[in-house]
């Protein structure tokens, strides 16, 4: 569901990247404050992204080189959708047309959520991990790419955003500012599962060992002269 095998993938360079924007299946007209934009017909992104993508071509290591921060976006994005909802500043539909998507993005390969688009929605984080706005782009970007999917769940088109808009209901209640950092952090939680279960695993053996000497007694050491006796049990506990 996260990352397998190494991070080699995430370090290709700028310089060895492939067009990243596919304008082969047509566009469609988005427009944010700084006017109309095309956008690929296709994408779960929109207009901020695509922006973004411009703007911010700096290193080529790309969001969706990290399934970790992906999922922990999404996993705020959830709560806040099903906060909104309880608090009856989001009608329930929407809400859960926001939570399915979210749902896809965190479990590409779930067969619960019925057609699973999570792996395509994830392609479509583009923005580079190197940019202005202190990660406005990539809280926009998933905002995008979730709000296009929840369109297609309430039976829409992508960009009929006056029925599910990024920013206005993906991102509602939010900023940047928190929904960033906070994605941030469970990011690095899920990234550092394997080694907090290796720490977890050799703790257990020390303190199987420490149980197994208990019994073995010798010379303790300070500062590199014998000190008062202690068990083996004890050193392996210490």
């Amino acid at each position: 569901r996260a990352r397998t095998g190494s991070m080699d993938e995430t370090l290709t360079p700028n310089t060895m990247r492939k067009e990243l924007v596919d304008w082969s299946k047509g566009v469609r007209k988005e427009k944010d404050l700084l006017g109309e934009r095309e956008v690929p017909a296709s994408a779960y992104f929109g207009v901020q992204t695509l922006r973004a993508v411009e703007n911010y071509n700096i290193t080529g290591i790309l969001l969706r080189n990290f399934p970790e921060f992906i999922i922990a976006l999404a996993q705020v994005k959830k709560a806040c959708a099903m906060a909104n909802h309880k608090l009856g500043h989001m009608p329930k539909d929407k809400a859960e047309a926001i939570c399915h998507a979210c749902d896809e993005l965190i479990d590409p390969e779930s067969t619960e959520l019925g057609a699973n688009s999570g792996a395509e929605m994830r392609k479509n984080f583009m923005v580079d991990m190197i940019q202005g706005g202190a990660g406005t782009s990539t809280n926009m970007n998933a905002n995008e790419v979730i709000a296009n999917r929840a369109l297609e769940h309430l039976g829409k088109e992508k960009g009929q955003y006056e029925f599910c808009h990024p920013n206005d209901d993906v991102n509602k209640g939010q900023s940047t500012n928190d929904a960033y950092p906070t994605a941030a952090k469970i990011a690095l939680i899920l990234m550092h599962d394997s080694l907090v279960e290796a720490i977890k695993k050799l703790s257990e053996s020390l303190f199987a060992k420490g149980r197994e000497f208990r019994s073995i007694v010798k010379m303790g050491r300070t500062q590199l002269q014998d000190a008062v006796p202690m068990t083996l049990g004890q050193e392996f506990h210490a």
